[in-house]
């Protein structure tokens, strides 16, 4: 399969559970790289915006971290996982065209068919990054557990896909996890 988009170098793929920290890492990333060469891609964008046109929902406000994402998170994952069962790679086309920056981020891969996906698509270009945080952490950034929510595939797809090229620990040790992203990022310029 030709690659869509431009050629990326570098394509990280970014998993983790909710409030694990995968966009703080990746914008993290992406200010000390500069938009110009790191694009920060989401798996969730075009879920996101294609529900809200089919269920007349307002898509900004299904982008933020707010109640009412929340309120129609269940569902959302559902009509989701219908649109991937009909072509496991319909979110993550969307998510590539047009893209020209070397450096990709994807910063919500949820499935291990996200995975396979990048790797039919862009081989050698692609990294998995795990973002892992404890419990207690999460609940401080605001995580509770829900039902139907944070036990199903999107939050658990990854849980048992085996050796991740790289783990960031993002337990809320600042210094700990700038030594970590300055590994990572050691690693994506030896790529540019």
């Amino acid at each position: 399969m030709a690659p869509l988009g431009g050629a990326p170098r570098l394509v990280l793929l970014f998993s983790g559970k909710r409030k694990s920290g995968k966009d703080f890492v990746t914008e993290a990333l992406q200010s000390r790289l500069g938009a110009d060469i790191c694009a920060i891609l989401r798996l969730s964008g075009p879920l996101k915006e294609q529900y809200a046109q089919e269920h007349g929902l307002n898509f900004q406000r299904l982008l933020d971290a707010s109640t009412y994402k929340e309120a129609y998170r269940r569902d959302m994952i559902r009509w989701g996982e219908e649109k991937r069962q009909a072509d496991p790679g319909f979110f993550c086309k969307k998510i590539v065209e047009g893209v020209s920056q070397p450096i990709w981020l994807v910063s919500d891969t949820r499935r291990v068919s996200d995975i396979q996906w990048f790797q039919e698509v862009y081989g050698a270009a692609i990294q998995t990054v795990r973002v892992v945080a404890s419990e207690q952490s999460r609940q401080q950034r605001g995580w509770v557990f829900t039902p139907g929510v944070d036990d199903a595939e999107s939050e658990c797809g990854l849980d048992n896909f085996g050796d991740f090229d790289w783990v960031i620990k993002n337990h809320g040790d600042e210094q700990h996890l700038e030594e970590q992203l300055g590994n990572l990022l050691e690693f994506v310029y030896s790529r540019l």
